[in-house]
């Protein structure tokens, strides 16, 4: 059974102790619990602890229409969850530009240009494209050194 406490948890840790109970009492093995004073070995105990895990199980559903209806409320009002983008067109034709030259890795672009490899992987989708477009005039030239940029696309 997990041990996590976490409101998104607790329906599977819920489900999972009603089974384990459950499977306890097919062995004749009743369940105790120090903390709420609950015994499943009788009926009355039983019963509480049904009602404790319905209660446990309507929580978490009002929780989770809660949470539903506040964040369907910020989008009618235009807010947009989330963290908020670091890439701007700018840094885009920047890190375009400098991805066809074989002297330049991915990793020192996006390095010069303040943001991560992922990034880059992520917002340039033909990225493996353009490292294989590599333009005639770089072959066998002396390597450049890219400008160093901010993450405005502008140099510092």
């Amino acid at each position: 059974m997990s041990h996590d406490t976490g409101a998104a948890a607790a329906p599977t840790a819920t489900a999972d102790l009603i089974a384990m109970v459950g499977e306890l009492r097919r062995h004749e093995i009743g369940f105790t619990s120090l903390h709420e004073s609950l015994d499943t070995t009788t009926p009355g105990g039983r019963l509480v602890f049904q009602v404790f895990a319905a209660l446990a199980e309507f929580i978490r559903e009002l929780i989770v229409a809660g949470t539903r209806e506040g964040l369907a409320a910020a989008r009618a009002r235009g807010r947009i969850g989330g963290r908020p983008t670091v890439v701007t067109p700018e840094l885009l034709r920047v890190a375009r530009d400098l991805l066809p030259n074989p002297e330049h890795s991915i990793t020192s672009i996006a390095r010069l240009l303040g943001v991560s490899p992922g990034t880059l992987y992520n917002h340039i989708p033909d990225l493996r494209e353009l490292r294989a477009s590599r333009p005639a005039a770089l072959e066998g030239g002396r390597p450049s050194t890219p400008e160093r940029v901010n993450r405005a696309g502008q140099r510092p």
